[in-house]
């Protein structure tokens, strides 16, 4: 009889990513039948994973604690994640929801809990860069699933590829070059993931629960330097990208008020510690090999989703 694994975020990337991947493994579709969590079970997301027919689609919310009992009843493995909102609640809500989902699962007698978390970026630093609560909120609320009498393990995403979509995306500076701007050295290492391959993590997990209890699979495609994705983006583009390091009070401008410290600390992190800490390349490298089906390069993902600049 399949087992039941109830995931949270179900209309969102990482979730999203991992029913996707679960439905269409011709191994993991016998082994556990998906009920996915969503705050509006009418959206059309919600509506879709429904239609599917694979897939039952409950109304939870993380921060109605009344409600999430109610949707593990019966679980025997959940996927946990929280979405990081940057307001002044994001501190309380990050610790809040990732606790209450992991203690609902233990409530209810779940056997195993995956947890999207990520590394604790005033520890690793030894407290050089104490900002970054987006991330080490998220590694406090690990430590806390790790006291649980639940088994778990937990994935860490790198940084994703559709960034340079958005926030990322390279800008005009004059004779038709485009400048990547950011605030960190231009060796600074990021791991690159197209989000939409999380559940090729979480399905390696999934498919070898026993094998993974209590580690941490660093979710990335592999790592490139600042300078390798602007030659990257030259490339699939056709124009000229150049890498260009912006002093710290220039970089601030550029980045909305409520997200500026999380982001400057997160990334002055990334470039004197690694994203993953100093070992960051090596597991990225072992978590790839491992990964369930082949993952996207940055030279793939820009062939199918161009850069269009103009």
């Amino acid at each position: 009889m399949s087992k039941l694994l109830v995931v949270f975020g179900a209309t969102g990337n990482q979730g999203g990513s991992v029913i996707k991947q679960v439905i269409n493994d011709p191994f993991l579709v016998n082994e556990y039948h998906v009920r996915a969590v969503t705050r509006d079970i009418s959206k059309p997301s919600a509506q879709a994973l429904q239609q599917t027919g694979k897939v039952q689609v409950v109304q939870g919310d993380a921060d109605d604690v009344s409600s999430l009992k109610r949707v593990l009843e019966g679980a025997h493995t959940v996927f946990s994640t929280t979405a990081t909102i940057y307001d002044e609640r994001l501190e309380e809500r990050e610790l809040s929801q990732g606790k209450e989902i992991a203690n609902a699962a233990v409530a209810v007698g779940a056997q195993y809990l995956i947890y999207s978390t990520l590394f604790h970026i005033a520890r690793v630093s030894g407290g050089k860069y104490d900002k970054g609560r987006h991330f080490d909120c998220k590694a406090e609320v690990e430590d806390y699933i790790r006291t649980l009498p639940i088994k778990s393990s937990f994935f860490a995403a790198g940084c994703f590829m559709q960034n340079f979509s958005s926030i990322m995306k390279p800008f005009p500076v004059g004779d038709g070059t485009y400048a990547l701007a950011n605030i960190v050295a231009p060796y600074t290492e990021l791991p690159l993931i197209n989000v939409e391959e999380a559940g090729k993590f979480v399905a390696t997990i999934l498919a070898n629960p026993d094998e993974f209890e209590g580690k941490v699979l660093a979710g990335a495609t592999k790592t490139y330097t600042m300078e390798e994705i602007a030659q990257i983006m030259s490339k699939s583009s056709g124009k000229t990208v150049i890498y260009k390091q912006l002093p710290e009070e220039v970089f601030r401008n550029f980045l909305p008020s409520t997200m500026a410290d999380y982001l400057v600390h997160m990334l002055l992190y990334i470039q004197d510690f690694g994203y993953y800490g100093p070992q960051t390349k090596e597991l990225v490298t072992q978590t790839a090999a491992n990964a369930r089906g082949k993952l996207t390069t940055l030279e793939e993902y820009f062939a199918e989703h161009p850069l269009n600049l103009s």
